[in-house]
């Protein structure tokens, strides 16, 4: 099967498909990780709302691609920046996309699933103080915990914008952790995935500000699950794994290094402390790999896992490549050729964040990793994607 697609040079040139045979989804096993997918959200684009500044959801399609993947053994991290958190989908509507996932959840019995929770519904105009940022959290956390969801602290738009020293991220964290009912996963996402967090904990260097999240940690070491980060720096992710806690997880947000540091490196006191765990974006974009890659490991076969993840990264660092934070719209790109919706539309229009060009290479790099469900129907739909944008 061929097919025109066009080049960053604007050239138009032919593409033959890799494979024309459907992907074999992977029979679930239990894993030896612990693995979110932070998953996306289907909008609804026939809905009469201003499509840039109102959420509009496509319910049953969004509840559905969670159940694809809690049936492919994974986990899911609710209400993230993946599902456009604080980027297209305010807090109202991540709160009924959090409830309506619990309750679905329910028909899976080991289903895993944590929530996002954070301070989004806060305008940043409006914090006068780091007290303004504490009652923020404490309404979202009473919130989700009322519904018997687990939480995802998110980092902090407004905490970072008002905060003058680690002290205050101290103070807002002391508060926080020392409220909750369960153990949480913390969450510290890089400024390439969003500007606004620049500086996190109180520094720009990024070894200061590991520091100081690995004080509070230490201080909170038996309400803290593990924590997510998302720098695209495996060496600086490994180098905080080893001074965790005992009991605290590392859970992997590198979107660009996941093998390696999910397979581990048997450096480390304990068994969690040589490997990561993941919570990972780019799981909904290539979930039946890592499902398939992440059984594999768990029966031993660490060349197998390798082997099978291997032709992702070239698809993941596409999808993650700089300005990182409109990688959403590639994920949703895959999930609409693989069938998962019937559109290709956005929260907040954000379908137009990345080139065709980009899209014409996220197309080839799927299908070299094999991960079109029904090649001939990804085809069809990348034709008219391209036919919408004047492309023969």
């Amino acid at each position: 099967m061929n097919i025109s697609l066009v080049n960053k040079n604007q050239k138009v040139f032919v593409y033959a498909l890799t494979t024309q045979e459907p992907l074999v989804m992977p029979k679930a096993v239990p894993f030896n990780r612990i693995a979110y997918s932070a998953a996306h959200v289907v909008s609804n684009p026939l809905a009469s709302k201003h499509p840039w500044i109102e959420s509009s959801i496509d319910w049953d399609a969004s509840i559905e691609y969670r159940r694809y993947l809690w049936s492919l053994g994974l986990g899911v991290a609710e209400a993230m920046d993946t599902a456009q958190r604080g980027m297209g989908l305010d807090w109202p509507t991540s709160l009924e996309l959090i409830r309506k996932s619990i309750d679905a959840s329910k028909d899976f019995p080991n289903a895993l699933l944590a929530s996002g929770c954070g301070t989004d519904h806060l305008q940043i105009t409006e914090v006068k103080s780091i007290d303004d940022v504490i009652r923020s959290y404490e309404e979202q956390m009473l919130a989700i915990e009322k519904l018997g969801g687990r939480l995802i602290i998110m980092a902090s738009r407004a905490l970072a914008h008002i905060a003058k020293s680690p002290a205050d991220y101290e103070k807002v964290y002391d508060r926080i952790l020392s409220q909750s009912k369960k153990p949480v996963v913390l969450h510290w996402l890089g400024d390439m995935f969003d500007p606004a967090l620049k500086g996190y904990w109180g520094h720009s260097d990024i070894d200061l500000a590991t520091q100081t999240a690995l004080d509070i940690i230490q201080a909170h070491a038996s309400k803290v699950d593990g924590i997510k980060i998302s720098l695209l720096d495996h060496e600086k992710e490994i180098a905080m794994r080893r001074r965790l806690p005992k009991g605290v997880r590392m859970y992997t947000g590198d979107d660009f290094n996941y093998p390696q540091l999910i397979a581990g490196d048997g450096v480390g006191d304990e068994t969690m402390h040589q490997h990561s765990d993941a919570l990972l974006g780019i799981f909904d974009a290539i979930a039946p790999l890592a499902s398939r890659a992440l059984g594999q490991l768990s029966q031993g076969h660490v060349k197998d896992f390798h082997a099978t993840l291997l032709p992702t990264i070239a698809l993941s660092r596409h999808i993650f490549q700089a300005p990182t934070r409109f990688y959403k719209t590639g994920v949703v790109f895959m999930a609409w050729l693989n069938g998962h919706q019937s559109h290709f539309s956005m929260v907040g229009g954000q379908q137009g964040a990345r080139s065709v060009p980009h899209l014409c290479q996220l197309f080839q790099l799927a299908d070299q990793a094999h991960l079109f469900h029904h090649p001939e129907q990804s085809m069809l739909r990348m034709k008219q994607f391209l036919a919408v944008h004047g492309v023969d």
